[in-house]
Order: structure tokens, then C-alpha cells, then sequence
């Protein structure tokens, strides 16, 4: 396919100094990845900046932008990162004011006025960015950027006789669209690509699912990808397995959204695929506990399925209720039974410092971790993001004592952020250093080594 004229530079923000939300791994950011590639498909010269990973500082994205001549920037912007994508957006138009610059990624989606206040950017996109963005760039490719035609790109916004104009989103039916995320273009050598909860390394990130169906009170991620779950086909995902394992050396695949498991017959087909074609791949996946079944995690195991991470958040009812997570202890409780029963490795994670939370439903939290003592354990400080309706009942009620931006560190009558993470460290203390569980860790690094 010939090359578009424009060249097209992406970019990844580096999250702020001290910010509670850094990833606990530095993984590779998926979703630019598959706008890069996308945009390779439509014939365009794609450059992609990963400063979570390279962490440098405003001269060198300068650099870049005198270097490359981008006609276009696209920088990847969440509610941590809003800060450092306005910054770059000036430092773009400083460097070539002709330049345009698109933002996407969750704040965009969920609060785009707030990115279009800044002169700096031009467009944000709106939910999923492959068709977007592409559809952007050829118009800036036939200088028709300024024309009606942008009134027919779907999922964008942008300002117009002084008013901000949002094109509602349009979701990609069929996901085998997509071509494979461009970890070439990324610093594949600068990610973690070892994880705790396999044996075997150098493992990659996949998703396979988008979209969700239900209504966590603090989730907004169907509110970027949509309430129903789409799936990339099994055979799609097989042949996307193969391809890590040939030009990455991937020898284990975590999968991450949170939905793996919805559709019963799609992942038994996926497992029958890695089967047949013997891929010989350890994998993750995360899911819910009211969507696992003997007979699936039996299918999955012999698949290469080792470790499923699962979302508790509580272990208090009346909490999991305000949760809207619709899911019980008993739940949880046969959840883990059943992956035991077929040697797979279990993950929890639970959330402290929800809104109406009582001390003691966080003590029935850890009471009830160390009663289903999975492999792995995590307790994440709630912080409210824009998007959920968590965050909007938190916002409203002033249910907080400082903001990042747009973040929402909760307080209430019982706790605040200080107090929180206290309460964090204890929880992980006596969970994870009783003298059996500081002995099973060692007996994996030794598994591990070998």
C-alpha cells in the first residue's frame, strides 16, 4: 500500500512523579498500539513515543517534532495523564503550529470540553480511535481537515463557529478488522514481560474483548468501549497467539480485560485452537467469578490457562451492594473451589475506601481474603475517576478532600486517603507474610529459575 503524505507521530505520557496510579508493571500501551497499526493499514508513515517507558522530558518530544514533521500528533490521555497531555499538546504547536493534535483515550471520551478548552488541540476522539483517527488523517492527507467532511467522521469532537461539536461514536462490529497492535514500533525491550503468576517469561499482553454489560458503580469502561461485549474471533486470537511466539518470542500471554470468559463457547473454541495448533503457551486471564464453570476451566487448563485474576473488590455485602457488582461471597467462595480443584492459580484483588464504607466492612474485606486465601492478593486505594457513577455520587456530595485535576481522593466521617493507606499496608502485611505464604513464594522463584 502506497504511504499517505502526512506523517503521524503517537504518544504516551509519562504518568506524574509519586502518582498512586502507576501501573504496578510497566506494560506496553495496547491502545496505541492498535491506533498505530491501523493507521500502517490506511498507508501512513506512523512514529509512536512511549514516554511512560522512556520517561523523557519536553526537549526531547520537541526534538522529535522537528525531526519527524508530523502533520499529525495523536497523544493517549487518561484522567492521571491529563496534565502531562495538555503539556505536550503545547509543545507540539510550539514546535510546528501547523500541526494538528488529536487526543483520545478515557478522559477525552468521558469529558472532552476539557481537552477542548486548550487552543492546543484540535480533535479528541471519542471511545475506540482505529476508525477515528484514520478517517482524521486522511482528511488531513486531502487537506480537507477544515471541510464538512468532518462533520461525517464518527466519534470525534471539536470546536466550530465557537461551540464544541461532538459526533457520537460508531463501535467496530467486527473486531478481526483491527489489525495486530504494532509492537514494532514500540520499545519492546523497556516493558516488564515477566509476571509472578507464570513460569515461564517473556510474556505479552493481549486484549481480546471490548465492551461490557455491566454496571459496577465504580467502573467507566463501558462508557468508552460500549455495553456489549465484542470479541476478536477465535481463530483471530489463535493466529495472534502464533505471531507473538514468532516474531516476539512470547512464551506465556496475559489477557487482560475484564470479561474473558462471558461468552462460555467462544472461549472453548479459543482453547480447542491453542490446542490444536500446540502453541505451547502458559496464559492469564481475567474475569468474573459468576462466569467460570468446571467444565470451562477444565477446557482452559489444558489450554495453558495457569492463573485467573479476579475482581472481589469487597468482602463485605452491604458494600458489593453499593457496588452494583452483582456478584456474593458464595460466589467467590465456589469460584476459587473450582480453580483449585483444577490446579489453576488464583488472583484477587479488593478495593479499600469506597464512599459509605465503614472501618469494619474493610476488616471483613481482609477477614474474608485470608478465608479464600488465593495465590495473590492485592488491595487497591478507591480514587475516583470521571466516567463511573461512583465518581459523579463522590463529586455531587463533596465526598472528598483534595483533587488531582479531575481525580477525587475520597473522604468521609471514617477515613480519608492517610488513613487509607495505613490501612493498606496492614492489610498487606498480614496477608502476605505469614511464614507458609513467604514459603510457597519462594518455592515458585525456585520453579521459576528452572
Amino acid at each position: 500500500m502506497r504511504k499517505m503524505s502526512p506523517k503521524i507521530l503517537l504518544v504516551n505520557p509519562d504518568v506524574p512523579a509519586n502518582s498512586p496510579w502507576g501501573l504496578s508493571k510497566m506494560l506496553p500501551p495496547l491502545g496505541l498500539a492498535y491506533v498505530a497499526a491501523a493507521l500502517e493499514k490506511a498507508g501512513f508513515e506512523v512514529e509512536v513515543f512511549d514516554n511512560y517507558a522512556f520517561k523523557k522530558d519536553a526537549s526531547y518530544l520537541k526534538s522529535l517534532v522537528e525531526k519527524h514533521q508530523p502533520e499529525m500528533v495523536g497523544i493517549s490521555c487518561n484522567s492521571v495523564t491529563y496534565r502531562q497531555c495538555v503539556e505536550m499538546a503545547k509543545v507540539v504547536k510550539e514546535t510546528n503550529p501547523s500541526c494538528k493534535v488529536v487526543v483520545g483515550g478515557p478522559h477525552p471520551s468521558y469529558m472532552p470540553e476539557t481537552m477542548l478548552q486548550h487552543p492546543e488541540i484540535d480533535y479528541v476522539v471519542l471511545g475506540e480511535g482505529e476508525r477515528a483517527i484514520t478517517e482524521l488523517a486522511v482528511l488531513a492527507a486531502e487537506k480537507k481537515l477544515e471541510s464538512k467532511a468532518t462533520r461525517k467522521v464518527a466519534g470525534i469532537a471539536y470546536r466550530h463557529d465557537g461551540k464544541i461539536v461532538k459526533n457520537a461514536p460508531k463501535f467496530i462490529e467486527n473486531l478481526d478488522e483491527v489489525p495486530y497492535p504494532a509492537r514494532k514500533l514500540l520499545p519492546m525491550h523497556l516493558y516488564d514481560r515477566k509476571f509472578a503468576f507464570l513460569g515461564v517469561d517473556p510474556v505479552d499482553t493481549m486484549n481480546v474483548v471490548r465492551g461490557c454489560p455491566y454496571k459496577c458503580a465504580f467502573c467507566e469502561n463501558r462508557r468508552l468501549w460500549g455495553d456489549m461485549c465484542r470479541l476478536f474471533s477465535p481463530a483471530r486470537v489463535a493466529d495472534e497467539v502464533e505471531h507473538l511466539i514468532t516474531s516476539f518470542q512470547t512464551r506465556g500471554i496475559y489477557f487482560v480485560g475484564d470479561n474473558f470468559t462471558i461468552n462460555r463457547n467462544w472461549v472453548l473454541k479459543v482453547c480447542e485452537l491453542l490446542r490444536k495448533r500446540d502453541l505451547n503457551v502458559e496464559w492469564i486471564c481475567d474475569t468474573r467469578v459468576d462466569l467460570v464453570s468446571k467444565e470451562l476451566l477444565r477446557a482452559m487448563k489444558q489450554a495453558g490457562c495457569r492463573t485467573i485474576w479476579f475482581g472481589v473488590e469487597s468482602g463485605s455485602p452491604r458494600i458489593l451492594n453499593k457496588l452494583n457488582k452483582n456478584i456474593t461471597l458464595d460466589q467467590v467462595v465456589n469460584a476459587v473451589k473450582l480453580c483449585r480443584e483444577e490446579d489453576i492459580k488464583i488472583a484477587c484483588s479488593f478495593m479499600l475506601g469506597i464512599p459509605g464504607e465503614k472501618l469494619e466492612d474493610m476488616e471483613a474485606t481482609l477477614k474474608f481474603a485470608k478465608q479464600i486465601n488465593p495465590d495473590w492478593c492485592r488491595f487497591n486505594i478507591y480514587i475516583a475517576c470521571p466516567g463511573s457513577t461512583l465518581y459523579d455520587e463522590v463529586i455531587q456530595k463533596g465526598l472528598y478532600d483534595r483533587m488531582d485535576d479531575f481525580l477525587a481522593y475520597v473522604k468521609t466521617e471514617d477515613f480519608n486517603y492517610e488513613i487509607l493507606l495505613k490501612i493498606q499496608q496492614r492489610f498487606h502485611k498480614e496477608f502476605h507474610c505469614s511464614p507458609k505464604r513467604i514459603i510457597n513464594q519462594l518455592k515458585r522463584k525456585i520453579i521459576h529459575r528452572k
